[in-house]
C-alpha cells in the first residue's frame, strides 16, 4: 500500500484530506504534527522519510499566523520555507512526490483581475515572503511536486466562519472589513483537487480556491443569513479594522492551470459554505 506523509494533520486541511480519504485502501496515512516529526529539521525529516518510504508527502504545516509572522520572522521562515525545503529533499531521496499548500499572499493584492499561475509575485508580509521562499525551495529542490495556492480557508478548526458564529453568540453588530475581496474557499474542496491531483504526473504550480468571490463583509453576511442570525455586519475599512501586518486588498485567484490542464472544477464559494454550514 502506497504510504503518505501529512504533515499539519491536525490543520484543517489536514483533517480534511484524511476525512476524504476515509476508507480509500490505495493509500496508507503516516499522519503527524509538531510532536511527531519537526518538519525544521533536516536530519529528522530525512531519517523519518527514509524509514517510511513514502509515494508522496502532503505538506499542510504552516506558520499562518499573519500578524505573528510580522515579528516572529525567523519562526516563520523555518516553518514555512526551510520546512517545505527539508520535506522536498526528502521527497526527491525517497522517489516521493511532493504536495506542498501556498497563498494568495505572495502577491502584492494590488491587482484588478484574477491572478493567475503566471502573474508576478510580489508578498508585501512576512507570512507572504516566507511562503514564497517555500515555494521557491519546493521548485528547486522536489524532483515531482504539485505547489497548490489557496485562499480563505475555512474547515474543521478555527476559522472566519467559527469566529463569526461565535461572535454572533454575544453580539448585535459585527466589524468586518468589506475593501479586501477573495474567495471563501472550502479545505474539503481543497482535499478534493489533492486527491485529484496526486495519482497524476500533471505536476507544477496550481491555484485552487472555490470559484467567485466577495468581500469579507459580504462572506459574513452570507454566513449569518445561512446560520438564521439577525447579527448586523457593519462593513468597515481595512485602516479601521487596525490589522498589524498588511493584508492584500484583492486576493481573488484564478485556477487557470485546473482550467487548462484538468476536467477538475471547485464549487462555487456559495455551495461550499452551504454545505460546511448545514454539516456544522
Amino acid at each position: 500500500m502506497n504510504k503518505i506523509i501529512v504533515t499539519g494533520c491536525n490543520g484543517q486541511l489536514g483533517r480534511a484530506v484524511n476525512k476524504h480519504f476515509a476508507g480509500d485502501n490505495t493509500y496508507e496515512f503516516v499522519n503527524t504534527d509538531v510532536g511527531e516529526l519537526d518538519i525544521t529539521s533536516i536530519d529528522k525529516v530525512m531519517e523519518f522519510a527514509r524509514d517510511i518510504k513514502p509515494y508522496a508527502i502532503i505538506n499542510c504545516a504552516a506558520h499562518t499566523g499573519v500578524d505573528a509572522c510580522e515579528t516572529e520572522g525567523d519562526k516563520a521562515y523555518r516553518i514555512n520555507a526551510i520546512g517545505p525545503r527539508n520535506l522536498s529533499i526528502a521527497a526527491t531521496e525517497t522517489g516521493a512526490k511532493m504536495i506542498h499548500i501556498s497563498t494568495d499572499y505572495v502577491f502584492d493584492g494590488k491587482g484588478t483581475r484574477p491572478y493567475t499561475e503566471f502573474d508576478a509575485v510580489g508578498p508585501q508580509g512576512m507570512y507572504g515572503l516566507t511562503k514564497l521562499a517555500g515555494e521557491n525551495f519546493v521548485k528547486e529542490f522536489a524532483d515531482r511536486y504539485f505547489i497548490i495556492r489557496t485562499a480563505w480557508l475555512y474547515g474543521d478548526g478555527k476559522n472566519f466562519v467559527k469566529a463569526m458564529l461565535n461572535k454572533s453568540e454575544t453580539d448585535d453588530k459585527v466589524r468586518v472589513v468589506k475593501d479586501q475581496v477573495g474567495s471563501p474557499t472550502s479545505a474539503e474542496e481543497l482535499a478534493k483537487a489533492i486527491a485529484y491531483l496526486l495519482p497524476t504526473e500533471n505536476y507544477g504550480l496550481f491555484h485552487g480556491t472555490c470559484e467567485g468571490d466577495c468581500s469579507w463583509s459580504e462572506f459574513a453576511e452570507e454566513i449569518f443569513r445561512l446560520a438564521g442570525k439577525k447579527t448586523v455586519v457593519e462593513a468597515i475599512t481595512t485602516e479601521e479594522f487596525g490589522a498589524k501586518a498588511p493584508r492584500p486588498a484583492y486576493s481573488i485567484l484564478e485556477n487557470y492551470m485546473f482550467k487548462l490542464t484538468t476536467d477538475f472544477m471547485f464549487a462555487d464559494w456559495h455551495d461550499a459554505i452551504e454545505k460546511y454550514m448545514r454539516e456544522i
